[in-house]
């Protein structure tokens, strides 16, 4: 039978393993391999710097837009400089394919879909672009004769 103290020296030196293991996996890939690189989205050139370093941007941009929502929600102080509207002043850019409305989307859609996090800002603040998007594709030809088919062949079906 095995001691008590051998048994927690057998458990220490297996926790020991386990975190060399962890620590090597993330070591650094091979030459052969490759990573997705990180994004880094252009800026609309209106500003000469962010408000924040850039790395700090990237790690607690979310909690300085929470903080700024609360101040802003509850207690009526606007203008900031940690404010959505500061932020899309500066990082909206314009789209083409949304009749050159500006958007965010290039800026903060790009680390975004890198980090696999989704965006609700803009279900409540309005995204124009995106709106735009939307109206010109429902108002293509395309669209509108596919709508017209479908609509004649509801009216011809027998399953009424």
């Amino acid at each position: 039978m095995t001691s008590l103290r051998q048994t927690q020296k057998t458990g220490l030196f297996a926790a020991i393993f386990v975190l060399l293991a962890m620590a090597f996996s993330s070591a650094p890939l091979s030459a052969g391999e490759s990573r997705v690189p990180v994004p880094h989205p252009a800026m609309s050139g209106k500003a000469e710097k962010c408000v924040a370093p850039v790395s700090e941007m990237r790690r607690y941009h979310m909690n300085y837009l929470k903080h700024q929502r609360v101040e802003t929600l509850r207690k009526g102080i606007r203008g900031k400089a940690y404010s959505l509207k500061g932020c899309v002043n500066c990082h909206a850019v314009k789209d083409e394919a949304a009749g050159g409305a500006r958007t965010v989307e290039p800026f903060c859609g790009a680390c975004h879909k890198y980090a696999a996090v989704t965006i609700d800002c803009f279900s409540c603040h309005t995204n124009k672009a995106q709106d735009k998007k939307k109206a010109a594709a429902q108002t293509s030809p395309v669209n509108q004769l596919a709508a017209h088919l479908e609509a004649q062949a509801k009216d011809r079906s027998l399953l009424k």
